[in-house]
Parts: structure tokens; sequence; C-alpha cells
């Protein structure tokens, strides 16, 4: 049996990729979005990205956001429509001051300070959001 699952790995080349989606303005994520790697770029201007609400989404669905501005032109939102979101979060600063440390919030606000590579993965389970996020820049990523 162990031969058989080595020779079918074996035969699976290139199909691995993750999806991805380049956001620059404004937009709703859907469940069909859920494992994309989203890249954000504000150089437009502010960018929402408003997320499944809590009864609109699906338990597992899975978004991981990466800053692609090397420093955001516009603040970019992450929305959940209400306070169904709790971040745990750490920046240079040493401190993880912004999490939300048992008090959810609605969004998640990625500033013009942030940097390309800073993220926030996001999963949804029994309505209600969960993040971790990682900024290069003290303060860049905060919430509301």
């Amino acid at each position: 049996m162990r031969s058989d699952i080595l020779n079918v790995n074996s035969q699976q080349t290139g199909n691995y990729k993750k999806k991805t989606l380049l956001v620059q303005a404004d937009i709703t994520l859907t469940e069909a979005d859920s494992g994309k790697c989203i890249f954000l770029d504000a150089a437009g201007g502010t960018v929402a990205v408003t997320l499944p609400t809590a009864s609109t989404g699906e338990d597992g669905i899975y978004y991981q956001f990466i800053v692609w501005e090397e420093t955001p032109s516009n603040a970019i939102t992450l929305a959940a429509g209400s306070a169904i979101v709790s971040l745990v979060m750490k920046d240079p600063g040493g401190n993880a001051s912004n999490s939300t440390a048992g008090t959810q919030v609605s969004n998640i606000v990625i500033g013009a300070t942030a940097q390309r590579g800073d993220y926030v993965n996001m999963t949804f389970f029994d309505g209600e959001w969960t993040a971790d996020c990682m900024s290069s820049i003290d303060d860049a990523v905060t919430t509301s």
C-alpha cells in the first residue's frame, strides 16, 4: 500500500500552486475566494475588503492577506460587519498592543505605514473570525 501512495504522489507535478488575487479596489469576498492568497494594493485610493458576516460565513473559510504595495498610499480595511474578529498580532514594537485581547472588533485596518510582506491570516468558524497578523512596522495594523 505504501508504494501505491508513493506512485500516485510521484505522478503529480506542478498542481500545487496557491490561488492568488490582487485587490486594488473595494471587494466583497465569498466562500469561493477561500484559500486564496490575496495581495493588497491601495495606490488608487482606500480599499475596503468586505468579509462574509456572522450569518453568511461558512466554517473553514480562510483568507491570507499580504500587503503588496511597498508603503500603501491609503488605508486598507478588512471589514467583518460586526464585532466578530479576534486578532493576535506582533510588530517590531515588541508588543501585541493591537491584539484584541478578548474584546472582539469589526475591522482590521492596514495603515499607510505598512510594508510589502506584512500579512493577516483570517479563518471563519462558528460565526466568528480569528486572525493572526505580523507587521514589520510598529502600529501599522490597527483595529476598530
